[in-house]
């Protein structure tokens, strides 16, 4: 019995202890991969985004000033306790750096003047004036009647001219037969384009009025008006409330009343279509 224990004991001392498996631990190597993962990441958003240069710098002098630019965590950014705080810091950070940004913007462009807005602001409406205008002169030349209007512009509204020997006998109100079919085609274009307040004004020569039914130029012009208001009242769908009509007589004149042909020029309806931007 003795000697059986005796080579059992020999036995024993004679087998090796077991060695650790080779390797790190398991938990260790999927560690290594989601870090490296996390890296990659980064490095990607990184490269996708834009770096400012006076932006970085800026960052760079205050981290150089003073590390208290954080609330929670670390107040030196090499001591460690930043990483356990990451989520807060990181956002931290990004308010800092939208912040200096905005510092920057605001430190190195110029706020527009006053007078640059108005300048922005009455070449848009020229602009505006400009498509309307295009628009309107295409649809005369669809209706051939570019030669009896003529067309203007301003950063205001569109102004269409119609010669007073073309509308109206001299003295008179009434709308010429011969006219009917032009201030019925200019109806039809206004219907289309004109989404604002349409103006009408009369407007007369200098020549003293003989007739008994008025008693002066500004009569008759505002009654020229009003006899166009009053066709396009009938015969179209505009508005009533968004045209306007007036007589101004003698005194707008456009050309010489000295002469026969300046006193014809004088003698007209102006009909103006303003758009959205106008200041009415």
């Amino acid at each position: 019995m003795k000697a059986a224990e005796t080579e059992v004991k020999k036995q024993v001392a004679k087998k090796k202890p077991e060695e650790a498996p080779p390797g790190s631990p398991a938990w260790m190597a999927t560690f290594s991969d989601l870090m490296n993962l996390l890296l990659c990441f980064f490095v990607l958003l990184f490269s996708m985004s834009t770096v400012d240069a006076q932006k970085f710098e800026l960052i760079a002098a205050s981290f150089s000033q003073t590390f208290s630019i954080f609330t929670a965590g670390s107040t030196a950014i090499g001591d460690g306790l930043l990483i356990s705080n990451g989520v807060s810091q990181l956002n931290e950070l990004d308010d800092y750096i939208n912040s200096m940004g905005k510092a920057a913007e605001a430190d190195g462009e110029e706020i527009d003047s006053e007078e640059e807005l108005k300048k922005k602001l009455e070449e848009e409406k020229l602009k505006k004036s400009e498509e309307l205008a295009e628009k309107v002169s295409e649809a005369m030349e669809e209706k051939n009647i570019s030669r009896d209007v003529d067309i203007q512009i301003t950063s205001q509204y569109v102004q269409l001219t119609l010669k007073g020997a073309l509308l109206f006998d001299s003295g008179s109100n009434l709308l010429k037969d011969e006219a009917i079919p032009v201030v019925t085609k200019v109806g039809q274009i206004l219907e289309r384009y004109a989404d604002s307040v349409i103006e009408v004004e009369g407007h007369t020569d200098n020549v003293p009025m003989s007739s008994a039914r008025y008693a002066n130029n500004n009569e008759l012009s505002d009654a020229r008006a009003l006899a166009v208001f009053d066709f396009f009242v009938a015969n179209t769908t505009l508005n009533p409330a968004q045209i306007k009509h007036s007589g101004r007589g003698e005194y707008v004149p456009v050309a010489d009343n000295s002469t026969p042909e300046g006193r014809a020029k004088n003698r007209r309806v102006e009909i103006r279509i303003y758009h959205e931007l106008s200041d009415i």
